[in-house]
């Protein structure tokens, strides 16, 4: 998937159908002359429907048709018949949407589940017939319910990713790389921050034919919790991942800050963010010798105790298995 196809934020137009008037009509066949009211109810709209499918990653179906429209019931007729219900629209979108209001923001609902459907505009009620209102004093009426009109609704669908680990770090911390080499993806790489712009998806093939879902998001700045640079496009994505994986260079000046700061901003964008699983992965240990590993452990062992850490080296692929055991053994115990 290129950078350019993954959308995870559109503003969409919805116009459900109108309900089918009820039929104003008296039966008339031959020797009877005055049969009574048989006019048939009106079909219902047609409702606009989302649909969860999981082999969708991404919003890009909504990238140039933005409105969507439902079919309009049919009238009612003669005999009692009813009119059809208008054709229902479905719009099918990934694992993680979030439908939220236009004007206030609020979350309406959210699509979880593969072929779970929620109606977004539901469909005018038919009109009732005119043989409904006849009563002992009124045998005869000539009037029948119009239809109710649909409803038009104009709502943001915004993108969660769904996948089980997800990778959080600084710019240019190595995640991309560690992506490549762990899954199958192909994630731009590039030796400047910000080479990645959006989540990237990967599938880590794990022991016996076992895997799971892990999600490149893009690099996190002091202040992305207030929405610097775009950290709430960001940090939303983080909010689905069951467990978070903290990539922290070995040459950075001070890891246990690096590892405070970003776990600041992830408690500034939302508290429960904390509840997640997590462990650290010094990326670019290849750079390292034995002695100057043994002398970081000191030191991270009194600062990140209990939080769980790793060297690994994505070029060296240092590590890369011990990483799979221990995220495999997170996700299932």
């Amino acid at each position: 998937m290129t950078e350019g196809n993954f959308v995870d934020y559109v503003r969409i137009f919805a116009e459900s159908g109108n309900g089918g008037k009820g039929s104003v009509h008296l039966h008339r066949e031959k020797y009877i002359t005055k049969g009574g009211p048989d006019g048939g109810d009106g079909g219902r709209g047609g409702h606009v429907i989302l649909k969860g499918n999981k082999n969708l990653w991404t919003l890009v179906n909504f990238k140039f048709k933005k409105h969507f429209k439902a079919g309009h019931g049919e009238h009612g007729s003669k005999n009692r018949s009813s009119g059809a219900d208008g054709q229902d629209t479905y719009m099918e979108v990934p694992l993680g949407t979030v439908v939220r209001d236009v004007e206030t923001k609020a979350i309406l609902f959210e699509i979880t589940e593969d072929k779970e459907e929620k109606i977004l505009a539901e469909g005018g009620m038919g009109g009732r017939g005119n043989w409904h209102f006849k009563t002992p004093t009124n045998q005869t009426p000539r009037y029948a319910q119009p239809g109710v009109p649909g409803q038009e609704v104009s709502v943001i669908l915004e993108l969660k990713v769904l996948a089980d680990v997800g990778l959080v770090g600084f710019p240019n911390a190595g995640k991309s790389t560690l992506l490549s080499v762990i899954t199958s993806a192909k994630p731009k790489i590039g030796e400047y921050e910000f080479t990645t712009l959006k989540p990237n998806l990967g599938i880590v093939k794990y022991r016996d034919f076992r895997s799971f879902v892990m999600a490149d998001i893009p690099g996190i700045i002091e202040g992305a919790a207030e929405g610097k640079g775009l950290g709430h496009y960001f940090l939303r994505h983080i909010e689905r991942n069951s467990t978070l994986l903290f990539l922290i260079p070995a040459d950075s000046n001070d890891i246990s800050k690096e590892y405070e700061i970003l776990l600041d901003e992830l408690r500034r964008y939302n508290p429960e963010l904390l509840d997640k699983d997590r462990i650290i992965a010094i990326s670019k240990s290849d750079m390292l010798d034995e002695e100057l590993m043994d002398e970081m452990r000191i030191e991270l062992n009194k600062d990140l105790h209990p939080i769980p850490y790793m060297f690994i080296s994505s070029v060296a692929q240092m590590g890369i298995q011990e990483l799979k055991d221990k995220l495999w053994d997170m996700l299932n115990n």
